[in-house]
């Protein structure tokens, strides 16, 4: 994968173009403001404390690399040129080669505008040509909008790790979904 290759252009439901696209170099301060908008929002993802300016430049340099070499994907969903998306799918190695986790994150004012939806068969398709044969992700019980997503998608959950994750004190299932995309 290129950086900046634009991969799919749809209309989301509220009337904007959305550009689907891997990330490039000159990203690094939009992807650094949509983390942290999502870590300051309280969103269902793992992280939990604000990333400073080199500690994005150090995973998007990483990111970068990796799909320059073919052992990820990674794509940005754009509106309005402005990184509102983040998703990718990272490449197991060895006798899970044919395995990849997924992951995916959008900006509070732009859910449930089909840009999930869309960035996931984007995210499906990139996998399927590199590949992949199973897609695996990881969401917190309680997130029911993404699982929904998923579900509609065609991933099924497989696993659960009882209070496998602890959100402002309190303990919340970690699921297991899986693809198989063969």
């Amino acid at each position: 994968m290129k950086a900046g290759q634009v991969l799919h252009r749809f209309t989301a439901k509220d009337g904007r173009e959305v550009v689907l696209r891997t990330p490039k170099w000159e990203d690094l301060d939009d992807l650094m403001e949509f983390i942290n908008s999502l870590v300051e929002e309280g969103a269902e993802i793992n992280r939990v404390q604000k990333v400073t300016r080199e500690e994005e430049a150090d995973w998007l340099g990483r990111k970068l690399a990796e799909m320059e070499k073919g052992k990820a994907i990674a794509i940005v969903g754009e509106v309005d040129r402005k990184v509102i998306a983040n998703s990718g799918v990272d490449m197991k190695t060895g006798r899970m080669s044919h395995v990849g986790e997924l992951g995916i994150g959008i900006r509070s004012g732009y859910r449930d505008m089909g840009i999930g939806t869309e960035m996931m068969k984007t995210l499906i398709e990139e996998a399927r040509k590199a590949g992949l044969k199973v897609l695996v992700l990881h969401v917190f019980a309680t997130n029911e909008r993404a699982r929904h997503v998923y579900e509609k998608i065609g991933f099924k959950e497989t696993g659960r790790i009882p209070r496998g994750v602890c959100k402002n004190n309190e303990y919340i299932d970690d699921l297991t979904m899986t693809k198989e995309i063969t």
